[in-house]
């Protein structure tokens, strides 16, 4: 690029070498072509256009704010994470950047808080948007509320028109379905938005904080068609909170247990009969190889004093000298936490104070079978023990109960030797000391 000068000195903008600044060139082509004679635009201006109109793309589709959500800025490792959530977030990244390259179908995208779905999401959309297509990224809230703006007297868009432009877009991003308000108006138009688009097989990207079963039926149904959507769950846990320690839990209560480790387990020899001893020695053993290669779940039984705490809380504060992320709570402290979401004071909200116990990459459940069996108690559990067990993601139990006293929901979960190994301690309550041995005749 040539460039110009004003009289007082002060260099001007850059002038074309090809067009000399006038944006059209003559074209070059022999005598007879059809373009002979013709002024053509210069590629400065076509790239000057092409910047035009993804700065359009970029307004409309909602995605300035997101501009620096991109595939080069996503981390596919996440941070701290063990093998198999490292292993799921490069999925999801892979399974993303394929969609962005080719848009087909639906791309459905599941998972907690922070796990990376609407940066995920609006990768796809920054992708595309760079291509020269038109892409509409918008959360669940936003879309209704700007649906509902357009009856406004001072609309300068009428409803109809906004309507059609959501149904009907190449690609429609919608972060965050299911927290919108759920009346029947919004769920409606939602449907209304998402039928249209189902039929006439439009690429849609969704992202949700919730299981498809809180989905209302009707849209529900179109988001799982194996045959158009493609269903992503993400397990990975809030990023956010990565950078702080690995018991980073604002509820866990690992801070408490600091000193019970491998080394300050008691093995009691001097004090247990043999084959007591030798059960609390496999018990340490088990603890171990669980704590190197956690797959799983491992459920330790045994009466109060035993040990199971010990072991579980050595297993965790094993991780978090790792920089492994785990979360140690007591069962009762857990419950209490998530009521106290419901406090209008409470600065954090209960689904995501949920989701943060549910996806826990690493969970320790300590004292269960202590807690209030209200039916609410029982269903937040049981939600929790049921997607953990589904999802395989590595769990620690200890209980004082008999399983057969434990909720049949729980106890069936807990009993799959499939999944999850049941240990049962037999010696009695440590009390310090030396207990005096029974005669044996």
């Amino acid at each position: 690029m040539e460039s110009t000068s004003s009289g007082n000195g002060l260099a001007e903008r850059e002038v074309c070498p090809y067009c000399k600044g006038l944006g059209y060139v003559r074209a070059d082509v022999p005598l007879g072509h059809p373009d002979f004679g013709k002024l053509l635009p210069c590629v400065c201006r076509l790239a000057e256009r092409s910047q035009h109109r993804i700065a359009h793309l970029r307004a409309i589709g909602n995605l300035n704010a997101l501009a620096r959500m991109t595939f080069d800025s996503f981390v596919p490792e996440g941070h701290g994470l063990q093998p198999e959530v490292q292993k799921n977030l490069r999925w999801a990244y892979e399974t993303a950047r394929s969609y962005a390259e080719n848009p087909s179908g639906w791309l459905l995208l599941k998972g907690g808080y922070g796990c990376g779905k609407p940066h995920l999401a609006a990768a796809i959309a920054n992708y595309v948007v760079e291509q020269g297509q038109p892409v509409l990224f918008i959360t669940v809230p936003d879309l209704l509320d700007h649906l509902r703006a357009a009856f406004a007297p001072h609309s300068t868009v009428g409803y109809d028109e906004r309507f059609e432009e959501v149904r009907t877009v190449p690609l429609l991003v919608l972060d965050d379905l299911g927290t919108e308000s759920p009346t029947s108006w919004a769920q409606e138009k939602l449907f209304q938005i998402l039928n249209h688009r189902y039929n006439a097989q439009l690429p849609t990207v969704v992202t949700t904080n919730h299981q498809l079963e809180e989905i209302p039926l009707r849209i529900r149904s179109r988001l799982t068609d194996l045959d158009l959507v493609h269903n992503v769950t993400i397990i990975a846990p809030d990023y956010r909170q990565s950078g702080a320690t690995p018991d980073r839990f604002d509820l866990s209560s690992l801070h408490l247990h600091s000193r019970q480790t491998w080394d300050s387990f008691d093995l009691r020899e001097k004090e247990l009969p043999r084959e007591e001893a030798e059960n609390l020695r496999r018990a340490l053993e088990v603890a171990r190889d669980f704590a190197t290669n956690p797959t799983g779940w491992l459920a330790f039984t045994g009466p109060y004093g035993c040990g199971k705490t010990h072991l579980a809380a050595a297993i965790a504060n094993h991780r978090a000298r790792q920089a492994l992320p785990v979360l140690f709570v007591v069962v009762p402290d857990l419950l209490d936490h998530l009521r106290a979401t419901f406090n209008p004071q409470s600065a954090i909200s209960f689904d995501k104070r949920f989701e943060e116990v549910r996806q826990a990459p690493f969970l320790v459940l300590d004292d269960l079978g202590t807690e209030s069996a209200t039916p609410w108690a029982r269903e937040k559990l049981y939600q929790i023990f049921d997607y953990r067990y589904n999802a395989g993601l590595p769990t620690v139990i200890t209980t004082a109960t008999a399983i057969e006293e434990l909720d049949p929901r729980l106890a069936t979960r807990m009993l799959d030797v499939s999944r999850c190994r049941l240990f049962a301690i037999l010696a009695p309550a440590y009390r310090g000391g030396q207990r005096r041995r029974k005669k044996r005749r």
